[in-house]
């Protein structure tokens, strides 16, 4: 086995999928105030998490793979973020596979982390990534505890993911360890629903986010779904 490197000591690259907007996040479209567009907001809220993820700590690229061109526009213009074309997506692990092979640092460590979380902290993210250095393999819970958000490696352990329903207990049956992150951590808040933005908005969603929400973040109340949103 691969002995896992110390605490602190590895560099990442941080790969992102992004379904295309026009069929992502399909589930925000109940609940949501008028006049907010749904694709905008999916594109938004990739976007901001896209760029929290480079500005955290210990990361060396971010790695996004998507098919939708207005994604790939607005990423590549980030700093330290790079774009791999998804002609013919496939679903999330073989996107998340396909930016891995394309991280060309052999002492790299890899990870694979959700875009859908609006209201990412950069230094939660390095948080976790410094804890997953110390682990082989690593996963995030999300809130409910059923979902992943983020799954690590470190250098010179294969890649293997195991995104989708109830993805957290088929990561810890593949020898994945939980790491051990806050509750509260923005790392655990990922968005599906109105009522999973409305959680994300009161630990503040990022600017991207707010503009296509039309509102100011911190007033939207944590729970009621629609009538929080309206």
């Amino acid at each position: 086995m691969t002995e896992p490197a110390s605490s602190g000591a590895v560099r990442w690259a941080v790969v992102i999928p992004v379904k295309p907007a026009a069929v992502g996040k399909s589930r925000l479209a109940d609940g949501l105030p008028g006049g907010v567009d749904r694709a905008a907001l999916a594109r938004a809220i990739a976007l901001d998490t896209i760029a929290a993820a480079a500005q955290a700590a210990g990361v060396d690229e971010v790695v996004v793979v998507t098919a939708d061109d207005e994604v790939d526009a607005a990423a590549s213009a980030l700093a330290r973020v790079r774009v791999v074309r998804e002609t013919e997506p496939k679903g999330l692990d073989a996107a998340v596979a396909a930016g891995v092979a394309t991280v060309e640092a052999p002492g790299r460590g890899r990870a694979a982390l959700l875009g859908d979380l609006p209201a990412l902290a950069p230094e939660d993210l390095a948080d976790a990534l410094e804890r997953g250095a110390s682990v082989e393999r690593g996963v995030v819970a999300d809130s409910e505890g059923t979902g992943s958000t983020l799954v690590t490696a470190v250098p010179g352990v294969p890649w293997l993911s195991a995104f989708g329903v109830d993805s957290f207990a088929r990561h810890r049956a593949q020898n994945f360890v939980a790491l051990d992150v806050p509750a509260d951590s923005t790392l655990r808040r990922d968005v599906d629903t109105a009522a999973h933005l409305a959680e994300a908005a009161v630990l503040g969603v990022g600017s991207r986010t707010a503009a296509a929400l039309g509102v100011v973040p911190a007033v939207i109340p944590p729970s009621g779904a629609s009538e929080s949103l309206a």
